[in-house]
Formats: structure tokens, C-alpha cells, sequence
């Protein structure tokens, strides 16, 4: 009889443990779920003359999407973007130009002074999109995709100053944040171009 009982309590026991052991279901997907990574490509906006332009599109592309200013100390860049996309758009590149006021109110005009300040003084045409802000709380969608982990599955950015320019790889992948002052021409933009 004791032996019997002495088995019970030690098989309840051993129950009791593996019980507590096991993880419940709610536990076992808390914290261990990977954040879901968005892509580029669920991004429809508008060029400078009203078109709808889908980011969709450019399926297999790697992308450079760059913050814009015409009245930039950086705006020159333009030549360097314009000759960088002309070498390299057969190759797969895409370079997409956001105008955005957001610094030191260095884009203040319309998407049709913009156009024809690209045009006239850079002979730009790779895509520019409708002027957006880039930081704040009217940041435009795209953009809080570029600088929200939570979305990109890379990292945190903030948008320091214009003509910042954000690699995404031909799956629609963030994959590099490059600073405003680093030029197009910079080794480290042109080594992720070509790779």
C-alpha cells in the first residue's frame, strides 16, 4: 500500500513538473515572432505632374530614393544623381527624388518650378515624385518606411538634412541609410551599385 501511494505522489509530481515545463501556446509565440518586414513595393505615390507612380514596378531594381531641395547648399548632387543614373539605369538602377521642404525651407516652390529647375539647370531624368515632408507628423508613408524599423526590418533613421539617400535592394529591402553630404560617387554607394 505505501508503495503504491509512494508511486502516486511521485508520478503526480513528475506531472506537475513537465506541466510546468511545457510553455503555454500564448507564451511560446510572445517575443519570438520575427517583426514583420515590410518592402517598398506596396508604395503607390505621384511624379511632379500628377501621375501615379508604383513602386511595384520596379520588381528586381535596386532603388536610391533621395530627399530633394533646390535651394540646398548639397543641390549640385543633382549632376552627380543625373550622371549616376544614366551610367547605371540599364544595369537595374533606379534613382526616385522626393522634393521636401523640411530644411531651412530650401524647397519652396511647386512641382512645376521644381520640374523645370531640375530640368533646366541638371537635365534630370530619373523619376521625381510630388513634393513630401520627410520627418515630423506629416511625414509622407514612404517615409516613415524609410526610417521606422518597425517597417523597414533594418533600422531607425532620421532624415538629417536633404539629399539623404536610402538603398533598397532588388527584393524592396531597406539596406543602407547614406548621409546627406556623402555623394553618390562615394565608393560605398558605388561598390552597393554595381555589386
Amino acid at each position: 500500500m505505501k508503495n503504491s501511494v509512494f508511486i502516486a505522489t511521485c508520478a503526480l509530481l513528475l506531472f506537475s513538473c513537465q506541466n510546468q515545463a511545457q510553455p503555454k501556446k500564448s507564451e511560446i509565440n510572445m517575443n519570438t515572432t520575427p517583426i514583420a518586414k515590410e518592402t517598398i513595393y506596396q508604395f503607390k505615390v505621384e511624379d511632379l505632374s500628377g501621375n501615379s507612380f508604383d513602386f511595384a514596378s520596379l520588381k528586381g531594381k535596386k532603388i536610391m530614393i533621395v530627399n530633394t531641395a533646390s535651394k540646398c547648399g548639397l543641390t549640385p548632387q543633382y549632376k552627380d544623381l543625373e550622371a549616376t543614373y544614366k551610367e547605371y539605369k540599364d544595369n537595374g538602377l533606379v534613382i526616385v527624388g522626393f522634393p521636401a521642404n523640411n530644411f531651412a525651407s530650401q524647397e519652396p516652390g511647386t512641382n512645376d518650378e521644381i520640374a523645370t529647375f531640375c530640368q533646366m539647370n541638371y537635365g534630370v531624368t530619373f523619376p521625381m515624385m510630388d513634393k513630401v515632408s520627410v520627418k515630423g507628423e506629416d511625414m509622407a508613408a514612404i517615409y516613415q518606411f524609410l526610417t521606422q524599423k518597425s517597417k523597414n526590418g533594418l533600422q531607425d533613421s532620421t532624415v538629417e538634412w536633404n539629399f539623404q539617400k536610402y538603398l533598397i535592394n532588388e527584393k524592396g529591402e531597406l539596406e543602407k541609410v547614406i548621409a546627406p553630404r556623402t555623394l553618390v560617387t562615394d565608393p560605398e554607394v558605388l561598390n552597393w551599385i554595381k555589386a
